[in-house]
């Protein structure tokens, strides 16, 4: 399985008020537990991005559930008011229990 890697583009800085526009993806194969491996012929077990959050200093701002219609690497786009100076925090939650986690800081002045 490749590396699961979140991306996350926000901007550095921002006017009081302002709405911005958050970008997200995250490097995953979404099986969608219809697939056959090649060399056992055995099904591969679904393992998909079920779950995303968005946080803005701790309160929720955005929140899905995403399904196996999804295609590999799952794109989200956002926008958010920014009310002050704060952290993003975003969550991808997995099938197989994995939580993949980051964090970009907005700095409103």
């Amino acid at each position: 399985m490749a590396k699961i890697k979140p991306r996350v583009k926000v901007p550095k800085k921002a006017e009081a008020g302002e709405i911005v526009t958050i970008k997200t993806l995250i490097s995953h194969p979404m099986e969608s537990g219809q697939r056959k491996d090649k060399k056992t012929g055995e099904i591969i077990p679904q393992d998909i991005v079920n779950y995303f959050k968005a946080t803005f200093n701790g309160e929720t701002v955005f929140e899905t559930d995403i399904d196996a219609a999804v295609s590999t690497n799952p794109y989200i786009e956002f926008t958010l008011k920014v009310p002050e100076s704060g952290t993003v925090g975003f969550l991808w939650k997995t099938d197989n229990d994995g939580e993949f986690e980051a964090e970009k800081k907005i700095k409103v002045g």
